[in-house]
């Protein structure tokens, strides 16, 4: 089962969600928050896999609440889940450690996909937010290339082979069935990639892959 905790303000947008979610039978709310700060205990009280954050919350907002979530229990991966597009909630929820980001008037099943994809230790974006992420990209990457390429130059052969499928949205498993390694080698590396590239999750990661030409090259 993937444990999920769920943290909105709004009672109406926690039913729906769950609902939503209950349509998988894989896939349990173990605990749910109507603030940040009870968000963050919560995640320690029940040590769920994933964390659905709304992003405007009292006491502590989903930003701030994401960033506590990822400094106390690292091994639970967060979501921001909100009703919200702009960049700038974009750029600080993936700073602040958030695995993936979802908009609330996306398509349901973007819901279970997403859960399912940060479960399963790789990264998602719903298709909105991927989109304005690699326009953002695409504006500005013979800057950025350079700097990326130069990060990623410090990576030994296997590991840059492993950055490029994570930069592809695969799943450790995904990348451990495509290099014919096992899952807990994978997962060494994606721990060492992310410590030698400086970065905080797999979202950063996939960034400097794309940035530095590893995902097309491997596409």
């Amino acid at each position: 089962m993937i444990r999920v905790l769920l943290a909105d303000d709004e009672a109406m947008i926690r039913a729906g969600v769950k609902a939503i979610l209950a349509a998988d039978p894989e896939i349990d709310v173990v605990a749910e928050a109507g603030d940040g700060r009870e968000a963050v205990d919560l995640t320690l009280a029940h040590r769920p896999q994933v964390a659905l954050l709304d992003i405007r919350m009292p006491r502590l907002d989903g930003l701030a609440a994401a960033a506590e979530i990822h400094r106390v229990a690292p091994e639970t991966a967060v979501v921001m889940l909100t009703t919200f597009g702009e960049d700038d909630y974009i750029a600080r929820a993936l700073g602040e450690g958030a695995s993936g980001f979802l908009l609330k008037s996306g398509d349901p099943r973007e819901l279970i996909t997403g859960v399912r994809a940060v479960a399963g230790g790789a990264a998602y974006l719903s298709p909105r937010v991927a989109h304005r992420v690699i326009s953002e990209l695409r504006d500005g990457r013979m800057t950025r290339g350079a700097a990326a390429r130069t990060r990623t130059d410090a990576l030994t052969d296997r590991e840059r082979d492993v950055l490029a499928l994570v930069g592809a949205g695969l799943s450790n498993a995904e990348i451990a069935k495509r290099l014919f390694l096992v899952e807990g080698t994978v997962k060494s590396y994606v721990s060492a990639i992310l410590t030698r590239l400086g970065v905080r999750n797999r979202v950063q990661a996939a960034i400097i892959a794309y940035e530095a030409g590893l995902v097309a090259s491997e596409q």
